[in-house]
């Protein structure tokens, strides 16, 4: 998660002023308040994130030990195959996150037999991927959204209107569950190569190969 410092400073022969940082990733707070502090003329820091909070660096440092087990950041790359003669759906899900100093990968798959078209699998991978999402216990934090399926990104962003009634129902399940969870998200529209491990899940389903996968990985 992105945070920034908004501090005050007051120098030997200077009147005091409130400044305020860039954005930066959180890991960075640390090291950099001990060296502002050092200093002797910074007072009042407040730490501010992307989804709006506020805290001072007492109340903040408490929270960082408190969700230091929370995973966090997420990222979901997704994608939907329909099968027209058989009637049948694919979805594909592969998710990143952080949790403390470690990174996970979950990639999941499944077949479906209720959905009508290509459309609406797409729909139903973003669905199943915020219901991960749940399972995990992720909340309160911004939230990236990966694939190829521009329609329902930029509709999720509110740039494109949407008249089909079922997708709409798609859209509102999608959007609840986002809410529901303290969800920031940003949606990313991003080629076929670039989102083919989520494609490749969802032509095994289609094929009857199922998977499951959640693993720490090394970066």
């Amino acid at each position: 998660m992105d945070i920034k410092l908004k501090f005050y400073y007051k120098g030997p022969k200077t009147k005091e002023i409130q400044l305020e940082s860039e954005w930066m990733d959180d890991k960075a707070i640390n090291p950099l308040v001990s060296d502002m502090l050092k200093t002797g003329r910074i007072k009042d820091i407040i730490v501010m994130d992307e989804m709006g909070r506020e805290w001072t660096l007492k109340e903040y440092k408490k929270l960082m030990e408190k969700i230091e087990e929370e995973p966090r950041n997420p990222i979901i790359y997704f994608d939907g195959g329909y099968d027209r003669e058989k009637k049948e759906s694919g979805i594909g899900i592969v998710i990143y996150y952080d949790k403390g100093e470690e990174k996970f990968r979950i990639r999941s798959n499944a077949k479906l037999h209720e959905l009508e078209s290509s459309n609406e699998a797409e729909y139903a991978a973003l669905y199943n991927a915020m219901e991960v999402l749940h399972q995990i216990g992720v909340q309160q934090t911004p939230c990236v959204v990966k694939g190829d399926a521009q329609g329902v990104l930029k509709q999720l962003a509110g740039e494109w209107p949407c008249y089909e009634e079922t997708l709409n129902l798609w859209l509102d399940r999608i959007e609840e569950k986002i809410e529901a969870m303290g969800l920031k998200p940003s949606f990313q529209t991003i080629s076929r190569n670039e989102n083919k491990a989520a494609h490749r899940l969802a032509s095994q389903a289609l094929q009857n190969n199922i998977i499951d996968s959640h693993l720490k990985i090394d970066v």
